[in-house]
């Protein structure tokens, strides 16, 4: 255990079993100061797998289209517990008020980070580089979740992924590009899978032993300064324990680049970084001065921030 306060840059609320009053007890118990608390605005309609299993059934926005985690359950906690949480969000690229409504959150509710942008649609689309321009304004770090559409030849078949989000890497280098004022937040599965040697061929959602990192994801790192990524989930999380002595090697040399995150709950993120015996003052920035640093500029300038605001 780091002797320091931690933050979590990747976190929710009403999910996974448990309400705000767990979700601070389990900070309480990891020692984690602060957590961002994202949205998730894509319809329930277009869940996939076990989502629905995970996710608080009491929303629904104007009497029908129900959303997965919505900004008044981020809003509501964040002003309950102002003291723990940074409050996020990212409204649904589709909609043609969606720079409009980043905006509003911001001004009315002191929001800091764009995000999560988990969405089913190309990363790159031209409505959604409009709100990560507009966030680089503000500067807000946009937190993304990549999943491939499809996944290489598994026993002869191309498998089709049901629950894809932004498509591959591709995706994200365009808006990199496109958005150089903006910081991006990579996270999930198919950004981690970029830490592979053949990503392109490997078949799996999840990478996992024997597997050595590398692949291309390092050199995204090098070329585009505008990109960070938090370790949340179980895709980063495999990902560094499937080669941990590479693993090291990767946290060092990005250690101004990399953020504690967790999308879940308990400590195993926790123990694994502390197994690999980093030094302190790449624990410090990961755990915790890399995601100050991201939102050091986001208060709005008309509003107060939530932290002002307990109820």
């Amino acid at each position: 255990m780091p002797d320091f306060p931690l933050i979590d840059s990747h976190q929710h609320v009403f999910w996974n079993g448990r309400d705000d009053y767990g979700l601070v007890a389990d900070l309480d118990e990891h020692r984690i100061e602060k957590a961002w608390l994202l949205t998730w605005d894509e319809p329930k309609s277009e869940a996939t797998g076990t989502y629905m299993q995970r996710m608080d059934p009491r929303h629904k926005l104007n009497g029908s289209v129900e959303t997965m985690i919505p900004l008044h359950n981020i809003i509501d906690v964040a002003r309950r517990f102002p003291d723990r949480f940074i409050a996020g969000y990212c409204p649904h690229p589709m909609d043609p008020h969606a720079v409009d409504k980043l905006q509003a959150a911001v001004d009315i509710h002191g929001v800091q980070v764009c995000g999560e942008w988990k969405f089913t649609m190309m990363f790159d689309d031209p409505r959604c580089l409009e709100i990560y321009r507009y966030a680089g304004t503000r500067n807000l770090p946009v937190v993304l979740h990549l999943d491939v559409a499809y996944l290489p030849p598994n026993g002869g078949a191309f498998v089709g992924h049901g629950q894809w989000k932004g498509g591959g890497i591709d995706t994200l280098i365009r808006a990199l590009e496109a958005c150089p004022d903006t910081n991006f937040i990579g996270h999930a599965p198919g950004f981690w899978r970029e830490m592979a040697a053949d990503a392109d061929n490997y078949p799996e959602q999840y990478l996992k032993p024997p597997m050595k990192i590398g692949g291309r994801l390092p050199d995204v790192f090098d070329t585009y300064p505008n990109l960070y990524a938090d370790l949340s989930a179980g895709s980063a999380l495999k990902t560094l324990m499937a080669d941990p002595e590479n693993a090291y090697a990767f946290l060092t040399r990005f250690e101004d680049r990399l953020l504690f995150a967790r999308d879940y709950y308990g400590g195993e993120l926790i123990a694994f970084l502390d197994s690999l015996n980093l030094p302190d003052s790449t624990w410090r920035k990961i755990g915790r001065e890399n995601a100050e640093k991201l939102i050091a500029n986001t208060a709005p300038p008309n509003s107060a921030p939530l932290r002002k605001l307990g109820l």
